[in-house]
């Protein structure tokens, strides 16, 4: 171990990162590399919008970024820590509703307006931006294609219905409900780049990519989808999304919502995701979930494959890091490292299972007998 000069705050995280049995400039993959001992003040005082931005500046690395993060989380260290400049933030997220009409356009021009070349790049060949399901897969491909099946499936569709998607991204489900199951589909998306993507991949199937706020939506389909927007919502908007799905849906309808969820209903959205990468994002409990289905919406079944988004993240990561030469003359050093840190630090959460991916199957007034199971 390479030794290292440092103050009362490198000596308190040195305590703290052997809980999680992470040295400070060990030799193995997920230990830490401090190449400036400010990270420990700015980790200490800012906790992951800290050491976020301290990497991001290059005063530490780890080989392994993703075990780093999943022997942190593992070990809880996060509760060992109050970072006095948050208090802000958590006031913030409880008091005011971040994703009002105004606001929820902003992660569209931010994070998913950042150019279609790069997400073709970097996802699968539908460019499906959410969790893949690899319980008989081997390639992100396969996975992808799995998951949207599996929607598909959960939801019944049959030939001429008309389905709804909330967050439609690059069109991926509603392309490949169209395609499999013969479907009518419109699907609703707060980025420019995605609609265009769509409207143009998809322009031979009936289709209709609108470039819309959820809230506004008034008119009847068989079936509701969203898959990795309810992240977006917020907690002020939770009962409001449900109330949207349920005026939407058919009686004998079924909705099937795609979310990465948190463990604690209490706990407030990580700093350093909000101001880099998916601005006033906020991940649901189940409890707050069910709060918001309360007395709108049955719960007929409630799927996690969480483990899933870790194999489904290190793809992502594979994918940029064999791209990036091609883009490197196009983003700053500092987005590369920004980039590295969000694929790795998520990959790490979910195989600590410190974060959770759910499929809820919701109905408006409860199918007769059960819905099927589908897996």
């Amino acid at each position: 171990m390479k030794p290292l000069k440092g103050g009362a705050s490198m000596a308190l995280a040195a305590q703290l990162l052997a809980k999680a049995d992470i040295q400070i400039n060990g030799d193995r993959p997920w230990d830490m590399q401090v190449h400036n001992t400010r990270v420990f003040d700015d980790a200490l005082a800012r906790g992951n919008l800290g050491l976020g931005e301290s990497y991001m500046d290059g005063d530490w690395d780890a080989e392994s970024l993703d075990l780093f993060f999943c022997k942190l989380l593992r070990a809880d260290i996060p509760q060992y820590l109050k970072p006095w400049k948050l208090v802000g933030n958590v006031v913030r997220a409880k008091l005011f509703n971040l994703q009002n009409r105004r606001r929820a356009w902003q992660v569209g021009e931010q994070h998913y307006d950042l150019g279609n070349r790069f997400y073709e790049a970097m996802l699968d060949n539908r460019l499906a931006y959410s969790c893949g399901y690899w319980k008989n897969a081997t390639t992100l491909n396969q996975a992808q294609e799995a998951k949207l099946d599996l929607v598909c499936r959960k939801l019944g569709l049959r030939p001429g219905m008309r389905v709804l998607d909330i967050g439609c991204g690059w069109g991926s489900f509603l392309g490949y409900a169209a395609e499999h199951y013969g479907i009518k589909g419109v699907g609703v998306t707060i980025s420019r780049e995605q609609q265009q993507y769509a409207l143009k991949r998809y322009r031979h199937l009936k289709l209709d990519i609108r470039l819309e706020d959820y809230r506004t939506l008034d008119e009847p389909f068989d079936r509701i989808a969203s898959i990795g927007m309810f992240e977006h919502v917020g907690r002020k908007n939770h009962r409001t999304f449900m109330a949207v799905a349920r005026r939407c849906l058919a009686p004998d309808g079924l909705c099937l919502l795609h979310t990465i969820g948190k463990n604690k209903r209490t706990s407030t959205p990580d700093p350093w995701v909000d101001k880099y990468i998916f601005p006033n994002g906020d991940l649901p409990s189940v409890g707050q979930v069910g709060d918001a289905a309360d007395g709108l919406m049955v719960i007929e079944d409630l799927h996690n494959f969480g483990s899933d988004y870790d194999k489904t993240l290190m793809a992502w990561y594979r994918n940029f890091e064999a791209i990036w030469p091609d883009f490197a003359d196009h983003y700053p050093p500092r987005f590369y490292r920004m980039w590295r840190y969000y694929l790795l630090s998520c990959a790490g959460a979910f195989r600590a299972r410190d974060i959770q991916l759910w499929q809820y199957l919701l109905s408006p007034q409860g199918v007769i007998g059960g819905a099927p199971r589908v897996s």
